[in-house]
């Protein structure tokens, strides 16, 4: 007996495993364009809260650490979604998009209507913290799932998937996304978009890129009704982002004229800041500095005339003034027919350029400018200082800067900037400095003393009254309603420290040859000078002084 022939069943062939690149490269490309987009709406909330609030170093601590804290809290609630992480991760990035896109937007109209920005930033820093913290676990479980797919077919171990090589790639990329983003917020987006398109167009490149890869790449994985819910989210997402960018040029206008009044004359942003120039038409100008008063028009003459006459009380044919780009220091210096020469070292061109050719500011200025014994240094006062000892030394040195409470400002009033002032004083020359409010901060006040007596000073503490102290710290709502207030209520002061290189304090009073001033008499330096001692701490220890590393100015 014949066996039949045995029939052995057709051979399978095995499938070549799709090569993991091919959906590792894609998902590696989205996780860098939305780290960047990620570290741009941090980086937005930071400087926008420091523009509306105050205090940088406050906002940029409240900012970061509730986003790390939300971050935590995303990435827990990430786990929800991993049986549904393609349609998941499309909804974050949505929802992302949206949020952040929007953030500034909304911070700057809860300032300007209400007032109040701060649990606005709260609820932004801590929504945009918990969805970024969802992305890298729902893109883990895609690329895993998609590598493991492709891989079951093969026999060899390379074929098998590598979750921590997947986990290496997707930080490093989430890395370079963020350096990237870091570096084209300061010097791409803030200057040629500007705070809020910036964070509108970082929004529909972050929709375009989480979208675009979901219903490209993982469109598989998804239901016809997900797919759906998907395009219209997106679609949705874009339509309101793009809205945005073309009104956002009227609701910027409209939430000026709800901080300012109706009164803007000029509102310029420079490299470095926004200026906005306020005022009624034949009236004199007020001078905002992102958002904070620096000049007041009405009584801008009581500020100058206490801040630079008490220092030219001896030789001042060299004068430096540090900061004062609105040139109304320099007008008063002018005055005095024995001046030589006259240098300003402003940070902001923009500052400047608008003090020139803005008729209401030059009016005031008394064209200071136009001067030509007046010379312009645009640089960061504390690096001009340190190679200005090649220029000569200066018989009066006017530090006419924001308040030390600003935190951009605080190193301009440290012991080492100070240090660096005595190098360019001539011998017997004078230093003041405006050292904030004294009645309203008499801490910060003194804290500016105790930090000159530091670097060598011998200090004369007085202070003046006016209406523009009382809104020079910050962009406070509440107190800028109260800026047509009559000038002579009293509710405002500044402080202002007269200081030599010497063992004794100088002497505080105006010279025998001043000019006819407005509001400035000996008798009101008297009282000005005891107004100012009458804060100083009974025991007499004052406040330890401050220094680069170790700033004592609060917010």
């Amino acid at each position: 007996m014949i066996d039949p022939p045995v029939t052995l069943p057709p051979k399978r062939v095995t499938r070549a495993p799709v090569r993991p690149s091919a959906v590792r490269y894609p998902v590696l490309v989205v996780v860098f364009v939305c780290a960047a987009c990620g570290l741009v709406y941090e980086l937005e909330l930071v400087a926008l809260a420091s523009y509306l609030i105050g205090d940088s170093v406050t906002q940029a601590s409240v900012v970061l650490s509730l986003m790390v804290f939300a971050m935590g809290v995303g990435s827990l609630l990430a786990k929800r979604l991993r049986c549904r992480a393609a349609v998941g991760f499309g909804l974050v990035e949505g929802g992302l998009a949206l949020i952040g896109g929007c953030s500034a937007l909304v911070l700057y109209a809860a300032f300007a209507w209400l007032g109040e920005a701060r649990y606005v930033l709260v609820g932004f820093s801590l929504a945009i913290g918990v969805l970024i913290g969802a992305e890298i676990p729902l893109l883990m479980s895609l690329i895993q799932k998609a590598e493991s797919a492709r891989a079951s077919g093969a026999r060899e171990k390379e074929g098998a998937p590598d979750p921590a090589g997947t986990v290496a790639d997707l930080f490093a990329a989430d890395y370079v996304g963020a350096l990237v983003g870091g570096l084209a917020f300061p010097f791409l987006l803030l200057p040629w978009l500007g705070q809020l398109t910036g964070a509108l167009v970082t929004g529909a490149v972050n929709a375009v890129a989480g979208g675009g890869l979901v219903l490209w790449l993982f469109r598989h994985d998804l239901t016809a009704r997900s797919r759906a819910l998907l395009i219209v989210a997106n679609v949705t997402v874009l339509a309101v982002l793009a809205t945005a960018t073309v009104l956002v040029d009227d609701f910027e206008r409209a939430a000026r004229r709800a901080v300012y009044g109706d009164s803007v004359r000029v509102a310029v942003h420079t490299d470095l800041q926004e200026v906005v120039v306020t005022g009624k038409r034949g009236g004199p100008p007020d001078l905002f500095v992102d958002g904070r008063l620096r000049v007041g028009g009405q009584d801008d003459y009581r500020y100058h005339e206490s801040l630079v006459h008490p220092a030219m009380n001896g030789p001042h044919a060299r004068v430096l003034i540090i900061g004062g780009g609105d040139g109304l220091a320099a007008r008063e210096v002018l005055r005095y027919p024995g001046v030589r020469s006259v240098t300003v070292v402003e940070r902001d061109p923009g500052v400047v350029r608008l003090a020139r050719t803005n008729p209401e500011l030059a009016a005031l200025n008394g064209h200071a400018y136009r001067d030509p014994r007046v010379r312009v240094a645009f640089a960061d006062a504390f690096r001009w200082l340190r190679g200005a000892a090649e220029g000569g030394r200066y018989d009066v040195v006017i530090s006419d800067l924001p308040d030390p409470g600003i935190s951009a400002s605080t190193k301009l009033y440290s012991e080492e900037f100070y240090g660096l002032s005595t190098r360019v004083l001539a011998d017997g020359g004078r230093l003041v400095v405006h050292a904030g409010s004294v009645s309203a901060r008499p801490r910060t006040f003194w804290t500016v003393d105790s930090t000159l007596r530091a670097a060598g000073f011998a200090t004369r503490p007085y202070s003046a009254r006016g209406r523009g102290a009382r809104v020079a710290a910050g962009p406070d709502r509440a107190e800028r309603a109260d800026r047509s207030a009559d000038v002579d209520t009293g509710t405002g002061d500044w402080g202002y420290l007269l200081a030599v290189a010497d063992t004794y304090p100088p002497d505080l009073g105006l010279a025998p040859y001043a000019p006819r001033l407005r509001s400035l008499t000996a008798d009101a330096l008297a009282a000005g000078a005891r107004a100012a001692e009458a804060t100083r701490d009974a025991r007499g220890a004052g406040p330890p002084p401050s220094t680069l590393v170790h700033p004592r100015y609060g917010g």
